[in-house]
């Protein structure tokens, strides 16, 4: 299979704060495969918890070495590639791009979506929340206005269902409680909220949190404390009115037993998975011991949330809101109807250029 590898930068219409910083734009990977005349498509974009960081240029190098390996293989031959991928030990960034695009070639080879190529229902497809950054409580309100098409910023208006707030501010618990008041002040109508702290607190200011927050009627909190610190999630797991959802701590469906239990839910995201191969593994996982499962993403375009939106049926609570705020998203892919995320009839990931 001829493979073929391009960057484009990508700018949010509203730069994202969580603890550990600020993005405003990033440069992703294009993937295209192409064989038998189908050309299936897939995407990397970088992020970083504090580890090692998948940087673009990282991904991209490491894509093109392993190019030449995988020219004399069919997109058929999936065992053979993805034992190949393993020994290579690309980030898993890169596996994720390579993976979505050959996804992308067997639907389109098949004729079909592939969340028909699955056997999934589109109408069990739940709504998904949109982010509120890190910010005063005036910026936050402003924030809740635009997404709900009432603010200044030429935004089209959507129809929001859900919030995720972003939480865990430098300025301590007292900061993020005043702009969580903000935004539900902002948006009385909005019943179904949730809140990410990005491993911004500690054990005992996420307790005194999720007591105050469930007061509130907040759904469940996402990593409440930092990546390393995974023993701790025990006394949250008994002692927290709210679920707890972990992100950062859970990469691959390798992770989730050791955190089986100690906490109610799991945050998938192709880039941390390596694709919608293992994404699926994670799901089947976490099912057998009972968890919650919900899909986020980076600075993920159409494509990349397009890919995931089609096992979407399959997730109790979905995060695929990153490319409604982009301003030069190149491709077009899932609608947004109703609050929801939903892949198109087209084969496979259904996503063209713009």
């Amino acid at each position: 299979m001829e493979i073929q590898i391009q960057t484009f930068t990508v700018h949010k219409r509203f730069a994202l704060t969580i603890s550990r910083g600020t993005t405003a734009q990033t440069t992703n990977v294009w993937i295209r495969i192409e064989q038998d005349g189908v050309e299936g498509w897939g995407e990397a974009s970088p992020f970083s918890m504090g580890e090692k960081p998948q940087t673009t240029a990282a991904i991209a190098r490491s894509l093109q070495a392993i190019a030449p390996l995988l020219k004399s293989l069919h997109p058929l031959e999936r065992q053979r590639i993805e034992h190949l991928l393993g020994q290579a030990k690309l980030p898993s960034a890169a596996r994720a791009a390579l993976d979505v695009a050959l996804h992308d070639w067997l639907g389109k080879y098949a004729g079909l979506p592939l969340w028909q190529l699955w056997g999934l229902e589109r109408d069990r497809i739940v709504s998904t929340s949109v982010t509120i950054g890190i910010s005063t409580p005036e910026a936050a309100k402003q924030r809740v206005l635009d997404w709900l098409g009432k603010g200044t910023a030429e935004s089209p208006r959507r129809d929001i269902q859900a919030l995720k707030v972003k939480l865990g501010s430098p300025e301590g618990i007292a900061a993020d409680q005043a702009m969580f008041t903000a935004v539900q002040e902002t948006a009385p109508n909005i019943a179904q909220i949730s809140v990410d702290a990005n491993g911004g607190w500690t054990v005992e200011s996420t307790l005194k949190m999720a007591h105050w927050l469930a007061e509130r009627g907040v759904t469940y909190i996402e990593q409440p404390l930092p990546k390393g610190r995974e023993t701790e999630l025990t006394k949250l797991f008994y002692l927290s009115p709210l679920p707890i959802f972990v992100d950062e701590s859970c990469f691959t469906s390798r992770d989730i037993p050791m955190l089986s239990d100690r906490v109610h839910g799991i945050n998938i995201k192709l880039m941390k998975s390596g694709g919608l191969s293992e994404a699926l593994r994670m799901i089947h996982v976490a099912k057998a011991y009972d968890l919650k499962i919900m899909f986020g993403c980076y600075s993920d375009s159409t494509l990349l949330n397009t890919a995931l939106a089609h096992l979407s049926s399959l997730a109790d609570h979905l995060d695929l809101d990153s490319h409604l705020n982009l301003l030069n998203d190149p491709f077009i892919g899932a609608s947004f109807e109703n609050g929801r995320v939903v892949p198109n009839d087209q084969s496979g990931l259904g996503v063209r250029l713009r």
